[in-house]
């Protein structure tokens, strides 16, 4: 089922996946439609058959996105039900994924299709992925994949929920992950990014494993990246 969040934006929740260790994630996609009735999947979910016509409804499927390289689990059967599509791969993600046919690999530029409508940013600097952050201006929605997260208390349980309070993932608000923290070797890089992402004329917040955070969402993003202040 798709939900309306916002003029042209609208987010689709699939099923859980199951990552290293057996911890189990729920995954979530945006659908942002462009003029012309063109559709831009961000994160792509497992694809059914009430989601193509759902789809089918609101547009042609345009542009698939992959915002890093960790959200490519479904994007085999995107690429057989929508071939007339083009498919945008997160950086280094191309080389993992040969049997995909990117269009083009995400840069700091908007791609032609959506440029004006929506932006992006590459957070550099982290060993474990590199993330692309987008903007969408008709919403005032920032997109963000893996580096803002947040779960119920209760969703792990046992060591697996010791871990996942280590990690800030169940936390009051969602949170950079502590993994994510550690991972940047490069924070001078990642500061500037995030520099032009606290930027935006935000109104939302929507991450893959979250809930959307819809208010305050400026004072929301600051606190949550307060830990890579310099000094910090």
């Amino acid at each position: 089922m798709l939900i309306n969040i916002g003029p042209e934006i609208w987010l689709a929740d699939g099923p859980r996946v199951t990552a290293a260790l057996g911890f189990c994630y729920p995954t979530r996609m945006a659908i942002l439609r462009l003029p012309g009735r063109r559709l831009f999947i961000w994160s792509p979910v497992a694809l059914t058959d009430a989601t193509r016509v759902a789809l089918a409804g609101l547009g042609t499927v345009s542009h698939v996105i992959a915002p890093n390289s960790l959200h490519d689990s479904f994007l085999s059967e995107w690429h057989t039900a929508y071939p007339e599509a083009a498919f945008h791969a997160a950086p280094n993600l191309s080389a993992a994924r040969p049997d995909i046919a990117f269009n083009t690999e995400l840069t700091a530029l908007p791609d032609p299709g959506w440029q004006g409508h929506i932006e992006q940013v590459v957070v550099p600097g982290n060993v474990i992925t590199t993330e692309v952050v987008f903007f969408h201006r008709a919403s005032g929605t920032i997109l963000f994949t893996d580096l803002l997260q947040h779960l119920p208390g209760g969703w792990f349980t046992g060591w697996r929920g010791l871990v996942a309070k280590l990690d800030f993932l169940t936390q009051s608000e969602p949170a950079v992950p502590r993994k994510f923290r550690l991972a940047f070797r490069d924070r001078r890089a990642a500061r500037v990014a995030i520099a032009q992402v606290l930027n935006w004329p935000v109104r939302q917040v929507v991450m893959a494993h979250g809930e959307p955070v819809t208010r305050d969402a400026a004072g929301y993003l600051r606190r949550a990246f307060a830990w890579l202040r310099p000094g910090k």
